[in-house]
């Protein structure tokens, strides 16, 4: 039987698909991708994103204002965001999180952002995906005062921190999510922090078209069939079959996305 992946985190609605984004996606689902998760960054991103989940079998849509673009917001795209999650297909919240890295907005304007995401996943019951780069301890602390106010539910995306932040982040309920970074040949402390996650909080990623993984790093734009690379990566690394990585981070991304949210 041929591994089955999900791609839990890939901006589908990017330009750099729009010449032959029917293709990237069948190239996906003959790769074995069944599931993949159009992820959102502002509000017509994430429209977008939807379209997408409504178009294309085995696609679904997260919906949010990613922290680089808190400060572009209009002052109605907050409501625009409420209003898509209650959308057929959507299923999470997100990209949202704080990024200290690029800056480009007032990081109490990120946290705003943050935490409208977070609250209005705990009040609908859906996931929400993290961002986090050079903020650490200000994401937690985010989320630590958010689970104050009830469970949290959602995935670290793209992780990139060490194993504390790792257990951190588990102890708050959340599941992790590798991409294309663990593949990379500098990337020992993170393999070794790969090697931590609990069997049902592991998930895979592209998040395509950036961060294309060994041995296709060369390759623009990443994309949803590449996901494999980074499962057989963290397989071996986790001295477990590569069919049975995938049937695990498949499980465990559908529990997380689809069975609460459909």
């Amino acid at each position: 039987m041929n591994p089955v992946f999900f791609d839990t985190h890939t901006h589908l609605d990017d330009d750099q698909f729009d010449p032959a984004r029917d293709t990237v996606v069948a190239r996906a689902q003959a790769a074995g991708v069944a599931e993949m998760l159009a992820v959102g960054t502002t509000v017509a991103s994430s429209a977008q994103c939807l379209t997408l989940a409504q178009r294309y079998a085995g696609v679904y849509a997260a919906v949010g204002i990613h922290p680089n673009y808190a400060a572009e917001a209009a002052l109605d795209d907050w409501d625009a965001i409420v209003r898509l999650t209650q959308q057929p297909r959507v299923v999470a919240l997100g990209e949202t999180g704080l990024d200290r890295f690029h800056n480009y907005a007032p990081l109490e304007v990120q946290r705003d952002y943050f935490d409208r995401h977070v609250e209005l996943a705990q009040r609908r019951g859906l996931p929400f995906i993290v961002h986090m780069r050079d903020c650490t301890e200000d994401v937690l602390e985010v989320l630590r005062a958010a689970r104050r106010r009830g469970p949290l539910c959602g995935v670290m995306h793209a992780f990139s921190a060490d194993a504390a932040a790792a257990a951190a982040c588990l102890d708050l309920g959340l599941y992790i999510s590798f991409a294309g970074m663990v593949t990379y040949k500098k990337s020992d402390v993170l393999r070794a922090v790969a090697r931590t996650i609990p069997a049902d909080r592991l998930l895979i990623e592209t998040d395509a078209p950036y961060l294309s993984p060994e041995p296709r790093r060369g390759q623009r734009p990443n994309e949803p069939a590449l996901v494999m690379h980074t499962a057989a990566c963290l397989a071996a690394l986790r001295g477990q079959p590569l069919a049975d990585l995938a049937a695990q981070t498949t499980a465990n991304a559908r529990r997380l996305f689809l069975e609460r949210s459909l």
